[in-house]
């Protein structure tokens, strides 16, 4: 598609009205918030995006070049994106570079104009940012232009990030959220695939649990009851089953879909509990018995995104780490190469887990904020409203895996439902060193001694993405 004149008039035109001193919307969001529980990330609207089964309707990528800008096309870059940006100025001279950056045809580009039309309210500059991208991605006629489905073909196609990339995201997510700063570090983290998940972050201090924030507020060592307290749960209410020294706790969705996250101790240990609602999956990771000189990692929702899974990072020293993996990948936990080891978490329904653990606690109901939210019922029912490029076939989208790593290191993602038939029936779910068992309703992993071996649920999208070539059991075969 030749989009350049097009370009070129959207870009003069608004040149032109900036000069006038006409009045137009910021160009930049208004990040919406809740004073009492956050806000759930901006849905797409399902009729814009592509068919995520089928990765071949991504087509062939463009033509990627190599190496750094041209002096001219990098000042282009600086005035649009850069300084430009940080200036807020808008001139005939600002308005030459964005076309001069669209007639470079450089593909790279077009993640740092995608990353601005993540946040832009403006539509003359959303119209401009689009079109951008659709002329240095070279997409068909016709094709979508909306952010979410942009952002899809640069994963799918592996447009490698331009140079000075993480400098420019940077100022970019920091225009908006200042508190982003420390978090926008080098390390092990594609910043490519990183986005805002319509949230902001939650900075507050270890045991705010009640203290109302503008985001997806953690609750740190929550209050609990015993099975009598947990009157306000339906039988089939979903819950997250933790065990560790004995000790029994179930985590209702209903809380952990507008908490998100959980600092907390049990049976002796530390513990941070991520939930995210976008990938189905909660975890437990042990937050205790760090290297000398390493304080406990006090989790907490960044606001950001990773191929819509959250991005989580430390409130002691803003590491971010890789939710799925519990590993450090930015800041100075990651330069201590700090991983986070897995107790299991058993999803099952709060009828089942108080009958095989009647000494189980439960959280205690006022921490749902007087909310009952199923967003996979509701707002995720049709399958990741982020971008996340293509995906495995093996499955569709959303169904349920239970995923682990053996011993040799192989990942496994067993097929929940099929799991749980087989079990109920007398016949062996194993994988290498793992083996699979009944509890409290839902299946939990060990080895052929019973010992734990951590591992969690989670939508096949999302483990087998942040898990690529994992294996996949499946009604009784590996595949």
């Amino acid at each position: 598609m030749n989009l350049a004149p097009t370009i070129a008039l959207c870009a003069l035109s608004i040149a032109a009205s900036a000069c006038a001193n006409e009045p137009r919307e910021s160009s930049h969001a208004e990040l919406p918030g809740s004073e009492d529980a956050g806000t759930a990330p901006v849905p797409v609207e399902a009729s814009q995006r592509l068919d995520y089964r089928d990765s071949e309707s991504f087509g062939q990528g463009p033509k990627v070049p190599e190496g750094p800008f041209s002096p001219e096309l990098a000042k282009a870059v600086d005035d649009v994106f850069g300084q430009g940006l940080r200036d807020g100025e808008w001139g005939e001279e600002q308005a030459r570079a964005w076309i001069l950056i669209g007639e470079s045809g450089d593909p790279r580009l077009a993640w740092v104009a995608a990353d601005l039309l993540r946040f832009t309210q403006d539509p003359s500059m959303h119209r401009l940012l689009s079109l951008l991208c659709g002329e240095l991605l070279d997409l068909p006629d016709g094709a979508p232009l909306a952010w979410d489905n942009i952002t899809d073909h640069l994963i799918a196609w592996d447009v490698p990030a331009p140079p000075g990339y993480l400098d420019l995201k940077r100022g970019i997510f920091t225009g908006i959220v200042p508190e982003w700063e420390e978090l926008f570090r080098e390390g092990d983290i594609d910043w490519r695939h990183v986005t805002w998940g319509g949230v902001r972050i939650d900075d507050r201090a270890f045991g705010q649990t009640d203290e109302r924030c503008n985001c997806i507020p953690a609750a740190d060592n929550p209050k609990v009851t015993g099975v009598e307290g947990g009157d306000w749960l339906a039988d089939d209410d979903v819950v997250f089953g933790i065990e560790v020294g004995g000790e029994y706790r179930a985590y209702p969705r209903q809380i952990m879909e507008v908490r998100e996250m959980v600092n907390d101790t049990l049976g002796g240990r530390d513990l941070g509990i991520p939930y995210c609602t976008l990938c189905g999956s909660a975890q437990a990771y042990f937050t205790d018995r760090m290297p000398e000189g390493v304080a406990r990692p006090v989790l907490r929702t960044s606001g950001m995104l990773i191929r819509s899974n959250k991005v989580m990072y430390d409130l002691v020293t803003h590491s971010i780490f890789d939710t799925f993996l519990g590993k450090a990948v930015t800041g100075p936990l990651a330069e201590r190469g700090i991983e986070l080891s897995q107790a299991s978490v058993v999803t099952t329904t709060w009828g089942e887990w108080k009958t095989a653990h009647p000494s189980t606690t439960v959280l205690a109901e006022y921490l749902a904020l007087g909310r009952n939210f199923d967003f996979r019922a509701g707002r995720d029912a049709n399958g990741p409203i982020f971008p996340i490029g293509d995906l495995d076939p093996r499955l569709p989208v959303q169904e349920d895996v239970l995923g682990l790593v053996t011993a040799s290191g192989k990942p496994v993602a067993f097929h929940v439902e099929s799991a749980l038939e087989a079990l109920h029936r007398g016949a062996a779910v194993a994988y290498e060193n793992i083996v699979l068992v009944l509890d409290g309703g839902g299946v939990r992993a060990t080895d052929a001694e019973g010992r734990d071996l951590g591992g969690h649920q989670a939508f096949w999208f999302a483990w087998s993405q942040f898990q690529p070539g994992t294996a996949l059991w499946v009604r009784g075969s590996v595949e």
